[in-house]
């Protein structure tokens, strides 16, 4: 529910200036941000707590246009949570998100209605005048919520707020000193929904503390830390509260030479005699396409001697310890409702992706899996072969 976007990172740090100092955005035409903020979350029903969960939101953007002072991103946000009652060690997909926003100098963003993120917008906004430590000042902004994946709710709920700032000087964050501003607000909304309109909330409270790490040479954000709590009084008399803290993360990784990638694998495949497999270049990274990871019939156990294979291609991928790994579970379109084979490629996917976590291909938190059901098949679902090469298990390499 709480998907954060908590700042674009940078690789690259900067030393502290002198102060004061007058806190920019700086942008051009093709930069490229690559982010990752988790948030670690309890959601409670009527006061008790229904489950604890992780959300991992990888945010990937490129600004595409300059113009009268504003920065236009074409970004993507994907979404991935890990529930302590589901089991999992890693991350499952849970949606993915477009979004083209613009942002100008002091930090105001622009989106139109029809982008669900990012989630905090006009976060951190900063006065046009020089500050020295100690320094405060507010401004206005708001929470954008999608209510679907929750409540069923299709119309984007916006929460206004005023935000607190005061610039607190330098502070450490992950071994480094950093101009830090501390941001605070809170939330008490009102709903103005038509009661007619079925499940709606009636009243919306929650706060936020944060503070923000900026880098003064780059003009953005180096991270951000932030504890939350979010209210939902809803017209059926429940009341939901979701509770937590999110981080951000910088990824370091050298730029992905995809290409190169490719050849390597094919080498190492067929070297290693993992038959069946396909490797292609794709807009995510490099794709690792298994045809024949067997199963046993509509189940997620692996058929005895299949860990075998999963052990050497495990091998394999230790060799890309910088890249985070997506694994992908398909069906044939036989037998059962969508939902069934849905569920099913879900937990095929992850039952995968445990497998190559025990090996040490990655930690948890760099893997991803995601279920397809039957609905991108490669071949003709009428004949035996082609069912069988519609079951298969894809693997990305990502390029974070």
């Amino acid at each position: 529910m709480r998907n954060r976007f908590i700042g674009i990172l940078m690789m690259a740090l900067a030393a502290l200036p002198a102060w004061p100092e007058e806190f920019v955005f700086k942008h051009k035409t093709g930069d490229k941000f690559k982010t990752i903020s988790t948030s670690s979350e309890n959601v409670f029903v009527n006061g008790e707590l229904l489950y604890s969960t992780r959300i991992l939101n990888r945010m990937a953007s490129e600004v595409v246009d300059e113009r009268d002072g504003l920065a236009v991103h074409k970004a993507q946000f994907q979404l991935a949570e890990e529930r302590q009652t589901e089991g999992t060690r890693h991350f499952q997909w849970t949606a993915e998100y477009d979004s083209v926003f613009s942002r100008d100098g002091s930090g105001n963003i622009t989106v139109e209605d029809r982008y669900v993120m990012p989630t905090v917008r006009n976060v951190p906004i900063f006065p046009a005048v020089s500050l020295e430590p100690g320094d405060s000042w507010q401004a206005e902004g708001y929470e954008a919520h999608d209510m679907g994946p929750t409540f069923g709710f299709n119309e984007l709920y916006r929460l206004p707020f005023t935000a607190l700032y005061k610039f607190l000087g330098a502070r450490e964050w992950r071994g480094r000193q950093y101009p830090a501003i501390e941001i605070s607000y809170t939330l008490d909304d009102k709903s103005k929904f038509d009661r007619q309109a079925g499940l709606f909330p009636l009243r919306v409270q929650g706060e936020s503390s944060q503070v923000v790490y900026w880098d003064s040479e780059l003009g953005q954000p180096a991270g951000a830390e932030e504890n939350f709590k979010l209210k939902f009084e809803m017209s059926d008399g429940n009341v939901y509260e979701f509770s937590g803290r999110a981080e951000a993360e910088i990824i370091e990784s050298p730029e992905m030479d995809k290409n190169a990638i490719a050849d390597d694998l094919k080498k190492e495949l067929s070297s290693e005699g993992i038959d069946g497999a396909d490797i292609r270049v794709v807009d995510e990274g490099v794709k690792i396409s298994l045809e024949n990871i067997l199963f046993e019939p509509d189940t997620a156990i692996l058929v005895p001697g299949e860990e075998k294979k999963l052990e050497k291609l495990a091998e394999i991928l230790r060799k890309y310890p910088d890249r985070d790994i997506m694994v992908g579970g398909h069906t044939a379109r036989s037998g059962g409702t969508e939902n069934s084979r849905q569920q099913l490629s879900r937990e095929r996917a992850s039952a995968v992706a445990s497998y190559l976590i025990e090996r040490g291909i990655q930690t948890p938190d760099r893997v991803m899996s995601r279920g397809y059901g039957s609905q991108i098949p490669i071949a003709d679902n009428g004949t035996e072969a082609g069912r069988k090469k519609n079951r298969r298990v894809e693997i990305i390499i990502l390029e974070n």
